[in-house]
């Protein structure tokens, strides 16, 4: 019996084939499933072109059509449906120059990257396996399809990809295609930074992170990349104990924290990070700072934003001996006054009111901010007339 998310995406398939074309569920979700690793994106290959997939299904989306693959949306869930393919060269190491159609399977797996994601498996449950994916499985190994040289040549993020699927999966590197690493690994700097940094993301979030680390102190990678190349040190202070994080704004924060000198502003420039990022990783630091002086309180909980408090919890479990987690942020967090500045049961036009022989000024933030910081630790209450007693008493400075 298959799996729920397999036979969700059945009759996707049994709709190709009724059509008198091949259909196979392919790559990732193949290899998870002999692995009983919880499952991603379900994808297929097909013997049928785009066109025609986009003839016999009424809802299709052609993100990559040149390239033969399009997105079926079924039952409200996304399928990627390639047709099946061989791929001319690759000169922008990326995507092929040419791609010839085919009707067979056998040629389309033999362009894949690695042998355990070169699977095919029918609605039966049979696979197809010509290059003993399902033994390296077994034997916990990356190798290559076919020859190493050439495939890492085709696109060189296949070595990121080989560094990530080690800290996935904890599985061991072949000898062969460490040696074909190693003579293709300078042609890392001309992948686009995006692509390197969505593989690294993924590496620092595997079960296996120790692995994967290893793996890129081993082979010297960090020559090839941005940040890494001018401090090759970095690669070395990553602790023994490291542990998963799960977003590269984690990662970028530890990195810093590791090797001060290089700041969140130089990572994000270098490695070309979304502005998102950068928030995150500001956001992490300035939370971690105020943890080595004041320890969990609530004005770190007040401060940072909730959904990057997983990751605080896992920056500090690598880097501090004392440990915290999720339910003592959600406590804290529960106790809290307010929740952000507009909370506050007075603003700027009451301070005016309370003091009219006073310009506007700088001293209006200064004192709207002390506010927050005594309502924030319980040292005021957010009550309008406690708050104006408390700003008499305590007037602010002239500017």
């Amino acid at each position: 019996m298959l799996p729920k998310a397999f036979l969700m995406a059945k009759p996707v398939i049994e709709h190709i084939e009724k059509h008198n074309h091949q259909a196979y569920f392919v790559g990732g979700c193949v290899r998870d499933l002999l692995l009983n690793r919880p499952l991603g994106d379900i994808d297929i290959a097909t013997s049928a072109s785009p066109e025609y997939i986009q003839e016999i299904f009424p809802k299709v989306i052609p993100v990559g059509i040149e390239h033969g693959t399009v997105i079926v949306r079924y039952e409200k869930d996304s399928y990627e449906v390639t047709t099946f393919r061989m791929d001319g060269n690759y000169s922008d190491k990326r995507h092929p120059d040419t791609v010839q159609f085919i009707d067979k399977i056998d040629k389309d797996l033999e362009r894949r990257d690695f042998t355990i994601n070169a699977l095919a498996m029918n609605l039966k449950g049979d696979m197809i396996d010509l290059f003993g994916g399902k033994e390296d499985i077994k034997n916990k190994i990356i190798r290559t399809v076919g020859n190493g040289y050439e495939r890492f040549t085709e696109d060189p993020l296949r070595i990121i990809r080989a560094l990530r699927f080690s800290s996935q999966l904890g599985f061991t590197i072949h000898p062969e295609t460490l040696d074909d690493i190693k003579l293709v690994r300078n042609e890392i700097e001309s992948l686009a930074m995006e692509r390197i940094t969505n593989e690294f993301t993924k590496l620092f979030a595997g079960t296996y992170i120790t692995t994967g680390i290893q793996y890129l102190k081993s082979l010297e990678i960090g020559q090839f990349l941005p940040v890494f190349s001018d401090f090759p040190d970095i690669i070395n202070l990553i602790p023994s104990t490291m542990k998963p994080l799960k977003s590269f704004g984690e990662v970028i924060t530890l990195l810093h924290l590791l090797k001060p000198e290089v700041t969140i502003n130089h990572w994000v420039t270098k490695w070309k990070c979304s502005n998102k990022t950068k928030l995150e990783a500001s956001q992490l630091l300035e939370a971690y700072t105020h943890y080595t002086v004041h320890g969990l309180d609530k004005m770190l909980v007040y401060r940072l934003r909730p959904e990057f408090y997983a990751g605080f919890v896992r920056l500090v479990h690598i880097l501090d001996d004392t440990s915290i987690n999720m339910q003592q942020m959600l406590i804290i967090e529960n106790k809290l006054e307010i929740y952000q500045k507009s909370d506050l049961a007075i603003n700027g036009h009451d301070l005016i009111e309370l003091f009219p022989e006073r310009k506007k000024g700088p001293w209006l933030n200064h004192v709207i901010n002390q506010i927050e910081q005594e309502v924030v630790t319980g040292k005021l209450m957010n009550n309008k007339n406690v708050i104006k007693d408390w700003v008499k008493w305590n007037p602010p400075a002239i500017d």
